[in-house]
């Protein structure tokens, strides 16, 4: 059963992604019954988490049993008191460096407190995954809240709660239980922002590990979709390869790793915030072939007899053996979601961004070379019509097949062909049945495993995955 409400949209926002899930092929090939009732289920499974949470381990520095054992025990000591302290860990049997942690849950028959803390809708979407409330997301608190004072913790999915409001009547959705660590008078009445835990989730609607207290050289908190990108690039020790918009360093660590630290990965990133991210996370997995720049990937190729030989960008064009762009999108994929403000301006303003970054990726692509082009959105505009577009303008690309093939095809309107379709891999949420995206401590037993498994291949965030190989010289353009 679905608990929450489908993700709050803008009503033109709506209709544009219903236009793209009703289209003519797909009318043509469903019929109009069965788009409207899959768009429907898009749009509620993506205010919920998915089915599981997916860790990968850092296997150039420790093996998957030993991080299954670190988490279990950091699991059951999260989980006590809970009826689930004996979450089993599934190792994924096609991607070795991965471990999925099931996220129970939804349990609807916590009881509500009269005592109502208001946090921001992203904030909400955090404790869904198994964070705490921290302070800067409370919006709303009781009059005589005090510390250690035991409250229940709803959204604000449309923002329309005043911040220090002592009460809110209006659209709330309920995402669990929590213990207060400060007064409403210490977190409202302070004269600089306060910082860390504000409320301390004890009984959250789904039951999914915080990771706070692992050490972070030892595995990294990925989505699945995230992790098989990589996988799909295929990386080899030796190689040269550039991740074109690398922040915060999940896909670039990841792939660095499947080099055994042997080669070079360049991280490319305009906003230095996700710059330093990547270095920290770089640092903190302990890999050494990574180097990284704060530049704008929309320049990273050098123009025709400037390049100077210097270690960064930009580039001279045929610089690298594979490219992974993990373009800027409109992030409609992300779970959980509740709601999404942006207008429909806004969501249609990545495409043009992302041709102008693939030009350049394909430019400084090897003959023979890979690239690998992915985003987490579920639009057509974004996805599969810039496929269609990279292979009428660049006719040295050819789609390739991928290898981990987890998520379904390509989703048929822009004209590619079944066998095109067939080479791509969008992982679509709305593809699985309502009952079975439900995991109970009861499921946790090893004849349930091929199930969950299927269930954690499906139950993704929504994700999109084309792989290219450059077949001969491209023209710079």
């Amino acid at each position: 059963m679905l608990m929450f409400p489908k993700i709050h949209l803008k009503p033109e926002v709506e209709t544009y992604l219903r236009s793209d899930f009703k289209n003519k092929e797909l009318l043509t090939r469903l019929g109009s019954e069965v788009c409207d009732v899959t768009f429907e289920a898009l749009l509620r499974r993506l205010s919920h988490p998915p089915a599981f949470s997916s860790v990968r381990v850092n296997t150039s520095l420790v093996s998957v049993d030993h991080v299954k054992k670190l988490l279990t025990e950091e699991i059951r000591k999260e989980c006590k008191g809970c009826p689930v302290e004996d979450i089993r860990i599934l190792e994924h049997p096609r991607i070795p460096d991965v471990i999925l942690i099931p996220n129970i849950g939804p349990r609807e028959n916590l009881q509500r407190h009269s005592f109502e803390v208001i946090v921001g809708a992203q904030c909400g979407n955090a404790v869904l995954r198994g964070a705490h409330v921290f302070i800067p997301g409370i919006v709303s608190a009781p009059k005589l809240m005090k510390a250690g004072d035991v409250v229940s913790v709803y959204s604000d999915v449309h923002g329309e709660c005043k911040r220090g409001a002592k009460e809110y009547k209006g659209v709330k959705v309920f995402v669990g239980n929590g213990i207060a660590e400060l007064s409403r008078k210490e977190i409202f009445s302070s004269n600089c922002t306060l910082r860390g835990v504000g409320i301390r989730m004890t009984e959250p609607v789904y039951v999914s590990p915080s990771f706070d207290n692992l050490m972070n050289s030892f595995l990294f908190l990925q989505n699945l979709p995230s992790v098989v990108a990589s996988h799909v690039l295929g990386p080899k020790p030796g190689e040269r390869i550039l991740d074109m918009c690398a922040g915060p360093g999940g896909k670039t660590t990841h792939i660095a790793a499947l080099m055994n630290d042997k080669g070079e990965v360049i991280a490319i990133d305009k906003i230095a915030n996700k710059v330093k991210k990547i270095k920290q996370n770089a640092e903190n997995l302990q890999l050494k072939c990574t180097k990284v720049f704060c530049y704008d990937g929309t320049k990273a190729l050098a123009k025709e007899g400037i390049w100077h030989e210097q270690e960064g960008p930009p580039f001279p064009p045929d610089s690298f053996d594979r490219v992974l762009l993990d373009a800027p999108c409109s992030g409609l994929g992300q779970r959980p979601n509740m709601a999404c403000d942006w207008s429909l301006k806004e969501i249609t303003s990545y495409q043009p961004l992302q041709r102008m970054l693939f030009k350049v990726a394909v430019n400084l692509l090897k003959p023979g070379g890979v690239l690998v082009y992915s985003t987490c959105t579920i639009t057509l505009a974004e996805n599969e019509e810039q496929v269609a577009w990279a292979l009428s303008t660049f006719p040295c690309l050819q789609l390739h097949q991928q290898e981990p093939h987890l998520g379904d095809e390509g989703m048929m309107g822009v004209g590619l062909s079944e066998n095109q379709l067939k080479l791509l891999q969008r992982f679509n949420p709305s593809s699985i049945i309502v009952k079975d995206t439900i995991v109970s401590s009861a499921d946790l037993d090893f004849g349930q495993t091929t199930r969950l498994i299927n269930l954690a291949n499906k139950d993704t965030i929504g994700f999109f995955i084309a792989k290219f190989i450059k077949v001969q010289d491209a023209q710079q353009l």
